[in-house]
């Protein structure tokens, strides 16, 4: 008898969602092993995780169809070549709902670069969970070489490409971010300073109908998310996550989503683990959104 799994359709072109694997990882300030997340999520969601919702007080998997495909052999290539395949995957499967699992954080620019193609850029915000804006231009503050397509770099490249940006969960940032949100007058919900900031006054902020949801682990805090290459202190509340992206998807077209920075250590699956759970969250909301059947009972 086969394990149940979140993953429930093996044909992608029957799938309603896909979660598209991309182990990519050539640039990390603190600790490697991105390239390990996709992995250790995908395991989390055959048949490790409770299949009813306690919010919406049913069984999404039931509900939906959901594929996966891991695109074998990415961490092989150049960061442009990485960023032109999985914008390409996006083309070929431009109806579905895709959820796409690093990886660190440069995997987001193939999506990025997708949907400015297809879309007008300027109607469509990122909310980026995070605790770092990743608003270099490149990387030669602290490495030798230049790289604008480094994690240090992803939302840089979104905002060049015309995207609207509300940031949340930072909380350290270079001169170099600094500058360029000061000049760009960017929208930055900083945690760790006096003002809390609630979920009414993040959502409030997008002008968008249409959002893109891009959680970098390590925006949310390490006492939930561990593993990740940078573990910052003060990070957004387990709780507050959740309820974040419920109230987002209930509220916004989220037109599709990344979780990246995962980064496996041996004999802790936390870190996999809640990504796995967010997953789930994210698709088992989207899809019931989509079929009128959206209702919290929180």
């Amino acid at each position: 008898m086969a394990i149940a799994s979140i993953i429930n359709t093996k044909d992608l072109n029957k799938a309603e969602a896909i979660i598209l694997s991309a182990g990519y990882c050539h640039s990390f300030t603190y600790r490697s092993g991105a390239e390990k997340g996709p992995k250790e999520v995908i395991r989390c969601l055959h048949g490790n995780l409770e299949f009813f919702d306690r919010f919406t007080l049913n069984e999404p998997v039931h509900i939906n169809r959901t594929g996966h495909y891991n695109l074998k052999g990415i961490n092989r290539l150049t960061s442009e070549k990485m960023v032109k395949t999985i914008s390409d995957f996006y083309t070929q499967y431009k109806s579905k709902f895709i959820l796409l699992l690093g990886g660190d954080h440069s995997i987001s620019i193939g999506p990025f670069s997708f949907f400015s193609n297809f879309r007008d850029s300027s109607k469509i915000t990122i909310l980026q969970i995070d605790a770092h804006p990743d608003l270099r231009n490149d990387t030669l503050d602290y490495q030798k070489t230049s790289d604008r397509f480094s994690h240090a770099c992803v939302m840089r490249r979104a905002c060049e490409m015309g995207f609207k940006t509300v940031q949340v969960g930072i909380r350290t940032y270079s001169i170099y971010d600094r500058e360029f949100i000061t000049k760009n007058n960017l929208k930055i919900f900083e945690w760790g300073k006096e003002k809390e900031h609630s979920i009414d006054d993040i959502l409030s902020s997008i002008e968008t109908e249409n959002v893109y949801l891009t959680v970098d682990v390590d925006g949310i805090d390490p006492a939930h998310t561990p593993a990740t290459g940078t573990p910052i202190p003060g990070g957004l509340e387990w709780h507050f996550t959740r309820r974040l992206i419920r109230n987002l998807i209930l509220n916004k077209n989220l037109i599709g989503a990344d979780i990246v920075e995962v980064s496996p250590v041996k004999d802790d699956v936390l870190t996999q683990y809640s990504a796995a759970q967010l997953a789930y969250d994210i698709i088992s909301y989207k899809l019931l959104k989509d079929k009128g059947m959206l209702k919290f009972y929180d």
